[in-house]
């Protein structure tokens, strides 16, 4: 046994461990749900889920991991977050669901959850508008992303 326990957290919880632990993205401002993963009571890692961020996607019954982030050192810590998330999005009667992920980052976390690969989005020059600037564009990679699905 790994030693691993699956816990709820708040949104408030998640969105700090993502602040302060992921590579490349800032925390979600809002979710369906969030789960812990706790080694010894102590917080490894994170994954929220909520709404597709496309429109395209936002059927009312596709749910979008919209983060997931462990610490290093965690063995298989991102693939038991991806499993427990689409278990509970299943309970909760979604049919689907998806991710992105940077074209250099292998997804075997996502291959070991049940994702396969869906595809990829078109590049952006910047995710920064005027209607919603991004001040850290470092926290928002631009650029292709491969998209992973799994059906429920």
């Amino acid at each position: 046994m790994s030693g691993l326990a699956i816990v709820p957290i708040s949104l408030r919880i998640a969105a700090g461990f993502v602040r302060e632990h992921h590579r490349h993205c800032s925390p979600q401002k809002g979710h369906k749900f969030s789960i812990g993963l706790a080694a010894g009571g102590t917080l490894v890692g994170v994954a929220t889920v909520g709404r597709p961020i496309a429109r395209a996607n936002d059927d009312g019954i596709t749910a979008e991991v919209t983060r997931c982030c462990a610490l290093d050192g965690q063995r298989n810590a991102n693939s038991q977050l991806y499993a427990a998330a689409l278990r509970a999005a299943k309970a909760m009667g979604y049919r689907r669901a998806i991710t992105y992920t940077l074209p250099e980052e292998s997804g075997a976390s996502l291959k070991a959850a049940g994702f396969r690969l869906d595809g990829q989005t078109a590049a952006r020059a910047s995710w920064s508008s005027p209607s919603r600037p991004r001040a850290a564009p470092e926290k928002y990679p631009a650029g292709r992303k491969n998209r992973w699905i799994k059906y429920l």
